[in-house]
């Protein structure tokens, strides 16, 4: 029995993120359906953060307030700009780009983000490019395949490749055959949607150094959020209030569903798996987001698959998984050399353990020896703790 019980705990991790990928499919596919009544997506977003909020504040409250997060002003500013780039502009393109392009063109370029993260990193000098070490060469490989993957899925259609018959269309208008201008658009757009969760995945490492209280930074994240995006839609729609009704259809189970399940309870169960497993380990479930969105808007929106299409997806999937693995390799080698460079602090380590039972300083000395590697890895792999606050 006991036997048993490890095998069920040992699945746990992998089987909720599946549950997070299925999640954030019918976010996508919600997304579109929203998008075909002809309402204003910019208030749709401003509804999710504000239901987002309302979730996360009380969840960070209850979790975290024995703990007694210090919010600075710079803590307040880092979150302003977390909400900016994770949340508010990245959802507002994203939302867009399953608009003009469709939910599978928009979501394949999610796993990009890794590849873009890496050149920016490069840029901002907070990554060495290393192309003479063999994970310097993977990177680079992974993030050029990605690339070119991405210009397939935007230029190239080829010929249909019809996967099974099905006489369910919610979307009740007919896909366009060629690639059209909006479709070339709306690619655009998922590209800065990717540029712009890169940006908040350093900015948020950078946070995470200084400002440990995960559930409080997604409250703060989220309440920032939606005080932009309320600014932002009142912008956009101040002469047209009718906007800003609720009723009870689509639009506002996508409001309650992307605001509570997909900014609020997948994040719980990413943050868990994190802890479990680390970030390297939940981005090999992004590919199965694309391969859920593509299958459900086939079966439901009538998205037609095309060649190019598919050569361009499984192009940007093996670039993230050549990235993942550069990067993964390059972590291992850095956690070997500290651990090389400092026995004394290990044998330390030993010695506190013994006379300390509580465990704090074993803590303190620990996350001393691994925050470089812990920054590292939350900022070029795509998948931070809130992640999933940003999709």
């Amino acid at each position: 029995m006991s036997r048993f019980r490890k095998v069920i705990e040992g699945l746990k991790p992998a089987f909720l993120m599946v549950v997070v990928q299925v999640f954030y499919a019918g976010v996508s596919i919600s997304y579109k359906l929203t998008t075909n009544d002809g309402k204003s997506l910019s208030v749709l977003m401003a509804y999710r953060f504000l239901f987002s909020s309302a979730f996360m504040v009380p969840v960070a409250y209850f979790l975290e307030r024995k703990s007694k997060p210090k919010i600075t002003v710079r803590v307040l500013v880092q979150a302003f700009f977390c909400a900016l780039f994770g949340a508010t502009l990245q959802q507002n393109l994203f939302v867009e780009a399953v608009s003009l392009a469709g939910a599978t063109y928009a979501t394949a370029m999610y796993n990009l983000v890794p590849g873009v993260t890496f050149i920016l990193a490069v840029c901002f000098g907070l990554e060495r490019l290393n192309i003479g070490t063999t994970t310097g060469k993977a990177k680079v490989l992974g993030t050029l395949m990605g690339i070119g993957g991405a210009m397939m899925l935007t230029f190239y259609k080829s010929i249909e490749v019809p996967i099974w018959p099905t006489l369910v269309n919610l979307m009740k208008h007919a896909q366009p055959a060629e690639v059209s201008s909006t479709h070339i658009w709306g690619t655009s757009l998922a590209m800065g949607t990717c540029l712009s969760y890169s940006i908040w995945l350093i900015v948020q490492a950078r946070m995470s150094e200084n400002f440990p209280w995960h559930y409080t930074s997604a409250a703060l994240m989220s309440v920032m959020a939606a005080i932009q995006s309320i600014i932002f839609a009142l912008c956009m729609e101040r002469n047209n209030w009718s906007q800003w009704k609720l009723d009870w259809n689509v639009r506002l189970f996508t409001i309650v569903y992307t605001g509570i399940v997909a900014s609020g309870v997948a994040w719980v169960l990413i943050a868990w798996c994190l802890r479990k497993k680390g970030p390297l380990y939940a981005s090999i479930f992004n590919p199965l987001f694309l391969v859920l969105v593509a299958i459900a808007g086939s079966l439901l929106l009538d998205e037609r698959l095309y060649l190019g299409s598919i050569i361009g997806s499984v192009l940007i999937v093996i670039g993230l998984y050549v990235v993942l693995w550069g990067k993964g390799k390059e972590l291992q080698r850095i956690l070997e050399q500290k651990l090389k460079k400092s026995p004394f602090e290990v044998e330390q380590l030993e010695i506190i353990t013994t006379k300390h039972g509580n465990g704090k300083n074993v803590e303190s000395n620990n996350g001393e020896m691994k925050s470089s590697v812990t920054t590292s890895s939350s900022v070029l792999t795509g998948n931070d703790h809130l992640q999933e606050e940003g999709k």
